[in-house]
């Protein structure tokens, strides 16, 4: 009882201090800093809740989104103090204020018993085994080993890269329309004779790809739809390579190509000359009423409109708009990988898998 306290006491001291210098002191850098080593300690409690993976995925992909906007905001509003003014003083509080964010958003959305921890006492020390001290000492290590991944793969250039992103997409209105042209539609519709779609997963290498696949633990991190097997019509859900408006819109192979070993997967599904009619007026119809990328449903794995949809969310949504599904799932739930691993009934067929950085040996075709 006393290891806790004193660890209770140190804890509130060191927090008060950090205050302290912070409303004192603190200027953007500080204040960034300081919004970091947040967020590794909130990781870590994360961690240590005693709930599904799932969940655990949702609240530390949450912190993750907050440390962006917090990165933001002192980069832009935040200024060394020159004098000590009220201003200047009440500036900095709203800053600490920030700071604290994410043990707000904790206490939100967990139960508040799982979140408290402490470091183990002496007495309990003494009434672990060797084999339970060897169980934990594998459990920390693997964490620690997750947690260095974690920290290589969340660069400073990689979260300014998905913060950059953020302002060009809406998870309430429309933003794109009629991004499919004419011609698109004429090439999809000339393939009817092919009695196939084309589902394409693949390990893109972008940003937000590979932050997703660091709590994923996936390779694919992406997902797309062909109506022919040369993928001359692969359309999904994407950001627009800052081309077009985020939403759904015509892919290219070198978008793809964002680092050495990107990859994409093809795999072919049987369909009929009605169903591909069906899919390709569908499309139609979303390119007309206009569409957006479901960045806000990545965390609540809910769409607020019909046609604001993430890249597999769409390829799932379309599958069921035809009657070709092959899983049952909640369309805000479906990933990538979810469209291979869940063909229980081996309704696909692979096709080929692309290498982009081998132009050489880039397509390798495998017969079923």
């Amino acid at each position: 009882m006393n290891d806790i306290k004193q660890s209770k006491l140190v804890l509130q001291i060191s927090r008060i201090l950090l205050i302290l210098v912070l409303v004192a002191y603190g200027d953007a850098l500080l204040f960034i800093i300081a919004s970091q080593l947040v967020f590794w300690i909130m990781i870590l409690r994360a961690s240590r809740i005693q709930s599904k993976k799932r969940f655990k995925f949702y609240l530390i992909f949450l912190y993750m989104l907050l440390v962006i906007a917090q990165t933001i905001f002192f980069f832009r509003y935040m200024h060394a103090i020159s004098s000590f003014t009220v201003v200047n003083i009440l500036n900095n509080a709203l800053g600490v204020f920030v700071v604290s964010l994410p043990y707000l958003m904790e206490y939100i959305v967990t139960v508040q018993k799982y979140t408290e921890f402490y470091l183990p006492s002496v007495k309990d020390l003494n009434t672990m085994s060797f084999a339970q001290l060897h169980d934990v000492n594998e459990i920390i290590q693997g964490r620690l080993d997750d947690m260095g991944q974690l920290r290589k793969t969340l660069t400073p250039e990689r979260l300014f890269a998905i913060a950059g992103e953020f302002p060009r997409h809406s998870s309430i209105q429309y933003l794109n329309g009629g991004s499919l042209t004419d011609a698109y539609f004429d090439e999809a519709e000339s393939s009817l004779s092919d009695s196939h779609i084309y589902i394409v997963v693949s390990n893109t290498g972008s940003a937000a790809s590979e932050v997703i696949s660091a709590f994923t633990r996936k390779q694919y991190n992406h997902a797309s739809l062909s109506f022919d097997k040369d993928l001359k019509t692969i359309i999904s859900y994407n950001g627009g390579e800052k081309i077009y408006p985020p939403g759904l819109n015509r892919e290219m192979i070198e978008f793809f190509n964002k680092k050495d070993d990107s990859s994409l997967i093809v795999y072919e599904l049987d369909v009929t000359r009605e169903q591909k009619i069906k899919l390709i007026d569908k499309l139609k119809e979303i390119n007309e009423s206009g569409s957006a990328y479901n960045m806000l449903g990545l965390v609540i794995k809910k769409s607020l409109r019909p046609n604001i949809m993430f890249c597999s969310q769409f390829v799932y949504n379309m599958l069921k708009h035809a009657d070709l599904e092959y899983f049952d799932k909640a369309d805000g739930r479906v990933k990538p990988t979810d469209l291979v691993e869940l063909d229980y009934h081996r309704k696909l067929k692979f096709c080929y898998e692309i290498y982009l950085n081998n132009n050489a040996e880039g397509l390798e075709l495998k017969k079923a």
